[in-house]
């Protein structure tokens, strides 16, 4: 070996005693060194002397420059004499110990670790080795190990394995050799290579002699020994060998033991330890269940329940419920099949894609759970989970490299048909050819233009409302005020005691009332009204006492004509209630027997514990009925006019009911609705609840209550002890209930029709409540593996009674909310052929404050397709001689239902040429919105925008002036109608079907596409195209765009300047829209083009339409964690607030584009350009979005069934953890590929 030559560090005193002796012993190496063995001893020891009491010394030997750890190893490796070795690994020791990272580095960069495998083997054939060599030699390894990342190589080549095997096996008594040697197979263990072979020398076997029995000494020697097996354990052949060893039951044993004796909590790393070695065992299918057979799930939810009170305990609490999470029994959902439980025959079904595999599934298959839900190979949750691209897995195109290919990345700005095909599409265009040469431009004329309708190449079926006389003469009429199209004062609100059960349309009848056409009026006390009317039938008079209790059961809707039960009514005023007007009116709403019972003005009673004692001697003749206006607050709601709607719109399940809330409208509250802190340990005492049903199977009830798939009687009587359900209304969602203990429910989604997923949309009704109970409702069927309900969102409920004293409000509710994974194993089937998939629980608990009350809860707020088509009657009646508004059909859905499209701008001045030319010559603002069912914040932010366009302001005349607005409201009204998340009736996301929509499968999409296609051919392509969308899993309200340069930035491809040439006009309108609107963030819009996001509306109309401004915005469905609504939930408000600041940003974007002001435009977005979102993939091909949310700690931990060797339960926080922008927020399953 070359002999190092000794050098010295500049600032080095040249005649520092420590470094004299290193070059005396530099001079010594080869065979000096063996020959004066004496002199070597004595040199090394005066060097570790040295080192030991001088802190310089050792830092002069390992000083930068120095060679002295060079000269201190070839001197190792060159010597023969045991006291030389052991003074030089004294040295080391010594050397090592202190910044020990630094050290340790330069230490194994030098070959340090390969010189002690060396010596170890040598030593190893010594009979008997010296035990002192041994302790020094594996102390050394101990602590080299951990910062060699091929220590396990080397250890396994040089043969250094066995050697430390044998040593151990030998030394079992002698704790001071063996603690060093177990701390070397703890390091050699990390090697999932030498953890098998060690596992075939009886290492298993011998850590287990080791830890047991129970024994509170040498615990620092069964830390060691415990880690090491854990390490071992995650071999599955060790598992396995574990397994048939009995050894599941040793361990349970022993973590009693330590659990009963450990009464102050000196030794959690013991019992921690314990638990990894359980938790390693558990992820096979084996291990699982032995660890059931041995009664694992009672001892780990009894030791984890005694160890909940003691905060330090946690990670021993953590770790026991992903345990017991892990082995948990998959379960199967309580389903006869996971298709929707509403069919639906396609015209044809297309040939590849999840709903071909739908028809081809032979008849007779289970399909909600198969073998592969409980394969031990398990993976974590990896999938790509995301808002507007689940499906993406379905998508195989052409354009795989769109984002790295920019031939591809280009727009093509090709039409695509022939313009002959496209002709027939001027008839919704009629704007840009009308000359007006035969209307009347004098103010006081009405200004009416003609409402066409367009029916496609499908006929479009007329929609009849069906009138009293086509009804059975059993049925009950409910009168409206006004012809429909003609009413100047929507009906109040009807003061019903909440009826138990929605509206029946079977038992609705609509007349015109051909006398008030000219004007409605308000009637007077002693008059008779046409208001709806809903009343007890005479019949059920003398049952009253007997159902008051439960009164709102029995209300049914009668005839005016059955009102002859005099004028006793209510006085019923709610103080307080954000509705001030009240209008005084003989009450249409007379429950005979109860209309006695006046409420004091004080507020009211009705509803509440209170009995009706006494009540009869406060009636009085004459009393009034004050009924809640809400015309005022509510110009755009008309009950009546709803259920005239509701009456032409069509459903699958032919629905024939009316959910109050969209009967009653909703008048957002006043108040805010900060964001729900989440409460410490409420997910995990959540999991242990549904742990308790293992253990405790007697304590559940198990009781069906609601069930869609019975259809004859989806609601179960019983004797009144359970709640009773119903979602057979438009929106509804709610497959089944099952009531699991007396106030705990597990809650079942429907999927969308026609596909056996998307569960994330609810809407259902809950009534047979009882006042300040807490329930619990687990809605156990959702998909996504994280949710805002982790991060402060709360579901939204509907008070009837509220309602009806002047509320009609949607409110945020709900405490312990939580989302996690469950023990619902999805099949294969529905998660797209991924194995061994689980379902996961969104759980909420809440109270009630009122008797004999009827709920609504909904995922967000709804907005159904008939509140829509109400709003647009109403909005006509809004028009001014100034408003050039027209109302096409577009076309019909497969479900039957007609798809609106608007055109609103402002009249010409005049007939003139000018003013025509100005009038045809405006740029063309193409919005959409609502193509994903479930995303009905898009839908509140579409109605802010129509009735901004629709509006007297300045901003409004000026906007319309500015620009000609073709608006396709909802683009998916099947899903909506249906109750789906995500697809139209035909199975699949429209969003993802633009590229190339089928004329009779995806209707809407085709259509809207053919009418952006004729612009382009015409050379009137909008100036900005925007697609309304929600986001449930981030904040705020952002935007995603278009752009070639961001998207190669992004994607990290090389390109030229020349084909980075972009004009950054596409940025403009979302930065003005952050400069006005308080909820929209700049930091979360994006304008990269994603391969996932190629069959989308914005960049299928940015490539083929060549619209440069194209864009999706997406709202979010949680709340803001910037700007002036930083840290409250998002509502009506808020998103119709943000419709309108839309327009207005258009507004200021005309300024802007504008060619006298083009090259400001251009200076304002090179200040802009600095805003960048960000990527947390190397992947040249992926773009990811962050998720917004920093991870809760509190085990929200998706790999409970992973295989994955970090996979740990974390300690959770116990303060609100604060969300930085600036910070890479991770989610709280560990995933940080998600792409939003």
């Amino acid at each position: 070996m070359n002999k190092p030559k000794m050098a010295t560090e500049k600032g080095v005193p040249s005649n520092s005693r420590v470094l004299m002796l290193l070059s005396q012993l530099e001079r010594m190496n080869g065979e000096a060194m063996i020959r004066d063995v004496e002199t070597a001893r004595q040199i090394t020891a005066k060097i570790f002397h040295l080192i030991q009491t001088q802190e310089k010394s050792g830092k002069e030997v390992m000083s930068k420059g120095s060679s002295g750890m060079e000269v201190i190893l070839a001197s190792l490796e060159n010597t023969r004499d045991v006291q030389t070795t052991l003074n030089i690994f004294y040295i080391l020791s010594e050397l090592l110990t202190v910044g020990r990272g630094r050290r340790v580095g330069v230490f194994v960069s030098k070959g340090g670790t390969g010189i002690l495998f060396h010596i170890l083997i040598t030593a190893s054939k010594e009979l008997p080795p010296s035990e002192e060599l041994m302790l020094q030699l594996h102390s050394l390894l101990a602590k080299v190990g951990p910062k060699d990342r091929k220590f396990g190589v080397k250890a396994r080549l040089s043969g250094a394995l066995n050697a430390t095997v044998n040593l151990t096996k030998q030394n079992l008594q002698n704790t001071k050799l063996l603690l060093p040697c177990l701390q070397v197979l703890r390091v050699y263990s990390t090697n999932s290579v030498n953890a098998i072979s060690l596992g075939k020398n009886g290492v298993v076997e011998l850590m287990f002699k080791i830890i047991s029995p129970y024994s509170k000494k040498n615990t620092s020697l069964l830390k060691v020994a415990l880690d090491a097996l854990g390490a071992l354990l995650k071999s599955k052949t060790n598992a396995r060998r574990a397994v048939d060893a009995g050894h599941v039951h040793v361990l349970l044993a022993l973590y009693q033991d330590w659990h009963h004796n450990d009464t102050r909590h000196r030794h959690m790393l013991i019992r921690k330890g314990l638990l990894v070695c359980l938790r390693n065992i558990t992820n096979i299918k084996l291990g699982r269940k032995a660890f059931i057979d041995a009664d694992g799930m009672r001892i780990l939810y009894n030791s984890s329940t005694e160890c909940l009170p003691v905060r330090t305990l946690d990670p021993l609490v953590n770790t026991s419920s992903l345990i017991m999470r892990k082995c948990f029994p998959k379960n199967r959902l309580p389903l006869p099949t996971i298709k929707s439980a509403f069919q639906y025959q396609l015209p044809h079904v297309p040939a590849v894609g999840p709903v071909a595999q739908l028809y081809s599934q032979p008849l007779g298959v289970d399909d909600v759970v198969d073998e592969s839900d409980d394969n031990e190979e398990t993976d974590a949750d990896t999938e790509n989970d995301t808002d507007n691209e689940e499906d993406e897995k379905d998508q195989h195109t052409a354009n795989e490299d769109i984002e790295t290919d920019l031939n591809k990345l280009h727009p093509k700005k090709n039409p695509g048909r022939p313009f002959e095909e496209l002709r027939v599409y001027e008839r919704f265009f009629l704007e840009l050819s009308e000359d007006f040469q035969g209307y009347n431009f004098e103010p006081s004329k009405s200004a009416s233009t003609t409402l066409s309708t367009f029916s496609s190449t499908r006929s479009t079926r007329p929609i009849i409302v069906p009138t009293a006389q086509a009804l059975s003469p059993k049925h009950v009429p409910i009168t409206s005020n006004a012809t429909k199209g003609e009413r100047t004062l929507p009906s109040p609100l009807v003061p019903t005691p909440a009826p138990l059960t929605p509206l029946e349309l079977d038992t609705i009848h609509l007349t015109k009332d051909q006398d008030r056409k000219e004007e409605a009026h308000i009637p007077s006390p002693d008059t008779h009204t046409t208001l709806s009317s809903l009343t007890r039938p005479p019949s059920q008079a003398q049952t009253i006492e007997r159902d008051l209790a439960h009164v709102l059961d029995c209300v049914s809707l009668e005839a005016e004509g059955a009102l002859n039960t005099g004028d006793v009514g209510w006085g019923v005023k709610q103080e307080g209630s954000p509705v001030n007007a009240t209008r005084h009116i003989q009450s249409p709403l007379l429950l005979e027997g109860i209309a006695n019972r006046r409420v004091g003005g004080g507020g009211s009673n009705w509803g509440s514990d209170c009995g009706s004692e006494g009540a009869e001697d406060e009636a009085g003749d004459g009393a009034v009925l004050e009924v809640p206006d809400t015309a005022l607050l509510l110009p755009l709601h008309d009950p009546d006019l709803y259920v005239e709607m509701v009456k032409g719109t069509h459903s699958v399940p032919q629905y024939a009911e009316v959910a109050y809330p969209d009967y009653f409208g909703h008048i957002a509250p006043t108040f805010r609705e900060p964001l729900q802190e989440r409460v410490y340990g409420v997910q995990r005492s959540k999991i242990f609840q549904d742990i308790e049903r293992l253990i405790h199977p007697n304590d559940i009830v198990d009781k069906v209550v609601y069930d869609l798939d019975i259809p004859s009687c989806p609601v179960i009587e019983d004797n009144g002890e359970s709640l009773k359900f119903n979602s057979q209304f438009e929106s509804g969602n709610l497959r089944k209930a099952v009531q699991m203990r007396k106030y705990e429910y597990d809650l079942v989604l429907n999927s969308d029709i026609n596909s056996n997923h998307y569960h994330q949309w609810f809407y259902f009704e809950v009534s047979g409540m009882r006042v300040g109970t807490i329930y619990r409702f687990n809605i156990i069927n959702s998909e996504k593996s994280n949710s805002q309900f982790n991060y402060g969102m709360q579901v939204l409920m509907y008070s009837v009674q509220e309602a009806i004293s002047g509320k009609p409000r949607w409110v945020r509710t709900g405490t312990d909310i939580c989302y996690y994974k469950n023990h619902f194993a999805r099949s294969s089937i529905a998660a797209g052929g991924q194995k061994g998939k689980s379902y996961y629980t969104m759980t909420f608990s809440t109270s009630f404050s009122h008797k004999d009350d009827v709920c609504y809860f909904a995922y967000h707020y709804p907005y159904t397709y008939s509140t829509l088509k109400m709003h647009l009657s109403k909005l006509e009646a809004l028009r001014t001689p100034q408003i050039y508004l027209r109302r096409d059909v577009l076309c019909e859905t497969l479900g039957g239902n007609s798809c609106p499209l608007l055109t609103i701008t402002a009249m010409p001045e005049s007939n003139s040429n000018d003013h025509i030319c100005q009038f045809r010559n405006r740029p063309l603002i193409f919005l959409s919105a609502r193509v994903h069912p479930g995303e009905t914040n898009a839908s509140w932010v579409m109605k802010g925008t129509l009735e901004f366009l629709m509006g007297t302001s300045p901003l409004a005349a000026s906007l319309r002036e500015a620009y000609i607005f073709k608006i396709v409201p909802m683009l998916n009204p099947d899903g909506v109608v249906n109750g789906n998340h995500r697809c139209s009736l035909s199975g699949e996301d429209l969003n993802r079907q633009w590229q190339n929509p089928n004329p009779e499968l995806h209707p809407t999409i085709y259509h809207t596409k053919s009418l952006l296609q004729y612009l382009a051919h015409i050379q009137r392509a909008p100036l900005v195209f925007c697609d309304y969308h929600g986001h449930s899993r981030k904040k705020n309200v952002f935007m995603y765009g278009c752009s070639v340069k961001e998207t190669v930035w992004q994607s990290n491809i090389s390109a030229s300047s020349s084909d980075l040439q972009e004009d950054l006009g596409y940025r403009a309108l979302p930065k003005i829209l952050s400069q006005i609107a308080p909820a929209f963030s700049m930091v979360s819009c994006s304008f990269v083009v994603e391969r996932s996001k190629e069959s989308t509306a914005r960049v299928v109309v940015w490539r083929e339409i060549g619209v440069q401004r194209s864009y999706t915005m997406e709202s979010t469905l949680c709340g803001c964690d910037q700007g002036k609504y930083k840290g409250l939930q998002i509502g009506t408000r808020e998103l119709e607030e943000m419709g309108a600041q839309f327009c207005v940003a258009l507004l200021r974007l005309k300024r802007l584009t504008g060619i006298r002001n083009h090259q400001h435009l251009l200076d304002l977005e090179s200040d802009i350009i600095g805003t960048q979102s960000k990527v947390v993939s190397s992947s040249p091909t992926t773009y990811v979005m962050e998720e917004d949310e920093p991870s809760f700690l509190e085990a929200i931990d998706y790999s409970a069934e992973s295989n994955d060797e970090d996979a740990e339960p974390e300690i959770e926080h116990g303060i609100e953890v604060q969300e930085n922008p600036n910070h890479l927020d991770q989610l709280s399953d560990c995933e940080t590929n998600h792409r939003d």
